[in-house]
């Protein structure tokens, strides 16, 4: 598996990419868009698109193929059986150091890279794909993102040619994204707003340490990853808590699974 940062497009994106791009916003077809939009600079299988929100929340799934619905049924899986939690991109983004503007990288991984078989099979060998290319995001605000792309094992592997191919596109791509996530969570908090939604509502250094205690990570784990004191972790953590209005984090952690 490797990834590396994107820096910036080197090449302007055509007309017809941006246009086809930006059509699946907000719609219940957000991947197929993207896979017809780029199938023509980019030949692929599948395209899958996945957001979490802070709290660990799966915001955004689609996912379309060129043949069938196999991609459909694969996400429909991987929501299932929660393979987001083993997914090296979504666990990879979730350990980093929440950053102080938006951040995009570029990930690539064969099949016999996924370590654990489950996980391997359902995305991988059972639907005949032998790599993906992803473009990665990830927001000061914790929220994370991977577009990926697929090749089946009748494809060559991509190579520099695709990947300076998606770098170009990669921003025009995240930035969908985002915007597809907002206009899913402005939907579903109109009937029911969440934890999510107050979790905005704090300062940047206090929704960086809930995340790494949404994590999973203790008040000391936390200081160390953040570089500050215990204590001010602890600052930090407590008022949070009042601004959320509960008061311990067993209550935050019933307010993510509800």
């Amino acid at each position: 598996m490797k990834r590396w940062p994107i820096r910036g497009a080197e090449h302007a994106v055509a007309s017809p990419v941006v246009s086809g791009v930006l059509a699946g916003i907000g719609t219940s077809h957000l991947a197929a868009s993207y896979l017809i939009a780029m199938h023509g600079v980019l030949p692929v299988t599948f395209c899958t698109v996945f957001a979490v929100s802070a709290t660990g929340r799966i915001e955004t799934v689609s996912a379309a193929s060129t043949y069938g619905n196999t991609a459909e049924r694969t996400a429909e899986r991987y929501v299932a059986q929660r393979f987001d939690l083993l997914d090296p991109n979504m666990a990879w983004l979730a350990a980093r150091k929440l950053p102080k503007r938006p951040q995009l990288w570029l990930g690539h991984q064969h099949a016999e890279e996924v370590a654990d078989p489950a996980y391997r099979a359902a995305c991988y060998g059972d639907v005949g794909i032998r790599e993906r290319a992803s473009v990665l995001l990830l927001l000061p605000t914790g929220q994370r993102a991977a577009v990926s792309f697929y090749r089946s094992l009748a494809q060559p592997d991509f190579g520099p040619t695709d990947f300076s191919l998606l770098e170009t596109h990669a921003a025009l791509l995240a930035d969908a994204t985002a915007a597809h996530g907002r206009i899913a969570v402005a939907a579903r908090e109109a009937v029911e707003p969440t934890l999510a939604s107050r979790l905005l509502g704090l300062s940047l250094r206090e929704r960086e340490v809930i995340g790494h205690l949404l994590a999973g990570k203790t008040a000391k784990e936390a200081a160390r990853e953040i570089g500050i004191e215990l204590t001010t972790v602890r600052t930090h953590q407590y008022r949070a808590f009042r601004r959320l209005g509960i008061g311990s984090l067993k209550d935050l952690l019933r307010g993510v699974r509800e």
